[in-house]
């Protein structure tokens, strides 16, 4: 088997670019209820594993600290940026509860999860999700293929029609830095 070309990656890239345009609505309404928590004084929490992890911890990060213009910090925490709770939980309870013991801890109600998962089946994120409803926190999926086992569990899911994982985190990257477009045109003064 040969591995495909830059061309070959440019043009999946541009088709599932294409497919996604579809999708507008779903981001620009995940989007709108990330800035809406942040203004009530909610916090985004975000998780995922492998290159899934650095999505969430870009995403956190940029609201800490900025995008492209100054505006004050906004709260966020990554979820898989902590290796002593990671280490900790993973030990005493298990792999698959290493998000959702954090999002018991520290999730309120009105605050946000986003979970990034290409496949839509990670135990871990998913339990993320099931611990954060319970805590009244609105919950954002970023995923691709079918939605996998989340399809269906959230209340904004954005799911890339695309069976790559390379394209899904791709076009993840894309959705975040709109997300962070929008937060940095928000009115944050009257906080």
């Amino acid at each position: 088997m040969t591995s495909p070309t830059f061309n070959d990656s440019i043009t999946e890239l541009q088709e599932t670019l294409r497919a996604s345009t579809a999708l507008a609505p779903a981001v620009h309404a995940a989007g709108s209820a990330i800035i809406q928590s942040l203004k009530n004084g909610g916090k985004l929490l975000t998780c995922g594993n492998g290159g899934s992890a650095a999505d969430a911890l870009h995403l956190s990060e940029e609201l800490v600290g900025r995008y492209k213009t100054e505006r004050r910090a906004l709260p966020a925490i990554c979820l898989n940026a902590d290796v002593t709770a990671l280490t900790c939980i993973g030990n005493d309870y298990g792999y698959d509860r290493i998000f959702s013991r954090q999002v018991e801890a520290l999730a309120k109600t009105g605050d946000v999860l986003v979970g990034f998962s290409t496949s839509g089946n990670s135990p871990n994120v998913l339990a993320a999700f099931e611990a954060a409803k319970l805590k009244g926190t609105i919950t954002i999926l970023l995923s691709g293929k079918d939605g996998g086992q989340m399809k269906d569990t959230c209340h904004h899911e954005i799911i890339i029609p695309s069976n790559t994982t390379a394209r899904i985190q791709e076009i993840h990257t894309l959705i975040l830095h709109q997300w962070l477009e929008a937060i940095d045109s928000a009115d944050w003064s009257a906080l």
